[in-house]
């Protein structure tokens, strides 16, 4: 038996930048959790890290 190819079509009635909006929107919403656990993490950093930046050394 021959294999059926599968075709979907999305018909999209929204412009480029609404549709490249709203799927900017989701990816936001769905990285939140992990960018405020990764802002955490900088922030509670080694101290290391604090001590170099107050005697003007980059980090």
């Amino acid at each position: 038996m021959k294999e059926r190819r599968l075709n979907y079509r999305f018909h999209n009635p929204n412009s480029a930048v609404a549709t490249a909006d709203y799927i900017l929107k989701v990816f936001v919403e769905a990285s939140q959790e992990k960018v405020r656990l990764a802002i955490q993490q900088a922030a509670d950093g080694p101290d290391d890290a604090r001590k170099k930046d107050s005697e003007g050394h980059p980090a």
